[in-house]
């Protein structure tokens, strides 16, 4: 049996709002008996929908709040004007400790600031970064900064790679995770200073660091974490996405073009299935809020139930795993070797 665990949920975020995030939190309560949950928002929303779902006597509390934060809000507003958001109430139940992690499908921006400044970064990380799984040969690939802050300093840098290798080790039990730095090529002499500076940085540090890497290996499956600034991050995800997007449209496309297409599409219906089921954005929803001081996680606003429910059992493995207090642990064993070169 798992070790019980308490997960504070923001059920007003996301672009179905609780809705959505309700019939998922009950829905996720019935199948995993280790998870308890606490729900924060509008009592006149939320109340209804519960009043409708199987009790779930010591699992799951709500707890009222006035306000909620809008997709489109400025994260400084939602900062300084929000403080009785179901948002800033889930983060706050962290910071309490009457919850061991939170999930939130709300507006990312706001999401971060209130996290940053609710629960402050860990010691020795200057940055907190977004850091999310992504489908490759053979597994998965643990890509970080997407999008926290647009540029990073080689120290930040080495910290990211840091905490992506707990990451990855934890979530997808890697023994030691091999680290790449996202480049324009891969030799040593290539890239700017920044990545220069970064790259000596992690090559003498204790992580499984195997050099730069290019944009067509995030998904190869050569490396299991691949770290870079949040601009080129972010750019980099959106760009794969876009691809993957495109490559579904023209096959339907090309599928349709006569009756021959057709057919070979009847025939090829079993793979395409397996293939939809590999890359299915659905299972590698919950991006994590990595760098601060308890476990944050941002779910897709646009989740659907089942997307949900793995942002909060992404949660639940984190918190059980005590993530932030491994990468303090693992920063401090990094710093001491490069201290002794």
């Amino acid at each position: 049996m798992a070790e019980a665990v308490t997960i504070a949920v923001d059920a007003m975020g996301g672009d179905h709002g609780a809705a959505m995030t309700v019939p998922a939190v009950c829905h996720l309560l019935k199948t995993d008996p280790d998870i308890r949950v606490v729900l924060t928002g509008l009592p006149a929303i939320v109340e209804p929908l519960l009043a409708t779902e199987t009790a779930f006597p010591g699992r799951l509390e709500f707890r009222a709040c006035t306000e909620t934060v809008a997709m489109d809000e400025v994260p400084a507003d939602a900062v300084r004007k929000k403080r009785d958001s179901s948002l800033r109430r889930a983060v706050d139940l962290v910071r309490d400790g009457e919850a061991e992690a939170c999930v939130s499908a709300g507006n990312t921006g706001a999401l971060m600031a209130t996290a940053r400044f609710v629960l402050k970064t860990l010691p020795g990380i200057q940055r907190p970064a977004i850091v999310s799984p992504i489908p490759a040969t053979g597994g998965h690939t643990h890509m970080l900064d997407l999008g926290a802050s647009t540029g990073a300093t080689p120290l930040q840098l080495m910290q990211f790679a840091v905490m992506g290798s707990v990451l990855a080790a934890d979530i997808h039990r890697i023994e030691k995770p091999r680290v790449g730095l996202l480049n324009i090529g891969t030799e040593e002499n290539k890239g700017s200073e920044v990545l220069q500076e970064a790259g000596r940085l992690l090559r003498s540090g204790t992580l499984n660091y195997v050099g730069f890497v290019e944009g067509h290996d995030i998904m190869s499956g050569s490396v299991d974490v691949v770290v870079s600034d949040g601009f080129t991050g972010n750019v980099a995800l959106k760009t794969m996405e876009g691809a993957v997007r495109m490559l579904v449209a023209t096959t339907r496309e090309e599928i349709q073009r006569n009756w021959r297409t057709r057919l070979l599409g009847l025939f090829s219906r079993p793979l395409f299935r397996l293939m939809a089921k590999k890359l299915d954005p659905r299972v590698y929803n919950g991006a994590t809020l990595v760098g601060l001081n308890g476990v944050v996680i941002k779910s897709h606003g646009a989740a659907d139930d089942v997307a949900f429910r793995n942002a909060i059992r992404t949660a639940a493995i984190e918190a059980r795993k005590g993530v932030p207090k491994q990468i303090v642990e693992l920063l401090e064993r990094q710093t001491v070797l490069e201290a002794s070169e």
